[in-house]
């Protein structure tokens, strides 16, 4: 089966859209979306609409758990607090119910699917860089699954964590039976690695591949939707560069 992974849409509809078709063309079996559906962008209800719709499930990222009351964000910054506070008040009552239904994690046979570091899911900690891995590795009680599935760091990254931790560069990355490994797939809706086009991934399980999968979108139509919705335009000048 050939699964198409969406992560950190964060109501970026032209680039949910984007990857949904390109994914499509791809012949893939099912969609999954890995959280953070809304948070930064101006079309939360349609991206969770979207996602509600396409995905055969998906999980809660922080984003998520502070537009549904299940985390304090006091400590996010102003514009993000803002926008967190705008897109509850804009929410339809189903997709903030839909919101607060969504798990942390989900377990399928060897594969683990979830938001951030598998470790302390609710804690929502990052794994973007070599240390992380390795942190992880040392510190996560009891065994990793064979193959993990993240988003959060809106970074596309691989990492092998067992027998030897070390980080994966390619685009195709074959699944070894006797390592584990950690995919983190890159937002689709807000990419910070100076590239703006949108991020999805494919993992094909009949032949034991990741394939990392970017697609270029209308981004200068988001921005405009995030300026004309009154939010921060930094939100809306990132998308262009990929930052």
């Amino acid at each position: 089966m050939r699964t198409a992974i969406l992560t950190d849409v964060h109501a970026n509809l032209e680039a949910l859209t984007a990857c949904i078709a390109a994914a499509e063309r791809e012949r893939v079996d099912r969609f999954v979306c890995l959280g953070d559906t809304v948070g930064y962008g101006a079309n939360p209800n349609e991206a969770c609409d979207l996602v509600r719709a396409r995905c055969e499930f998906a999980m809660l990222g922080n984003h998520d758990a502070a537009v549904a009351g299940r985390m304090d964000y006091s400590y996010y910054y102003a514009a993000a607090r803002e926008v967190l506070d705008w897109t509850a008040l804009h929410l339809s009552p189903e997709n903030m119910a839909w919101l607060r239904t969504l798990p942390y994690t989900k377990q399928e046979g060897k594969v683990l699917w979830g938001h951030a570091s598998p470790r302390d899911p609710a804690a929502f900690e990052y794994v973007f860089a070599l240390e992380q891995a390795e942190d992880l590795v040392l510190r996560t009680p009891g065994d990793l699954p064979h193959l993990t599935f993240i988003g959060h760091s809106h970074l596309q990254r691989a990492f092998q964590l067992l027998p030897l931790v070390k980080d994966v560069f390619d685009e195709r990355l074959r699944i070894e039976d006797g390592n584990k490994y950690l995919c983190s797939i890159g937002s689709c809706g807000q990419p910070r690695d100076y590239d703006p086009r949108a991020c999805y991934g494919i993992w094909d399980d009949a032949d034991k591949v990741v394939e990392f999968r970017r697609v270029t979108y209308d981004a200068e139509k988001t921005a405009r939707k995030i300026l004309e919705a009154g939010l921060s335009h930094h939100f809306a000048r990132r998308l262009l560069h990929g930052v």
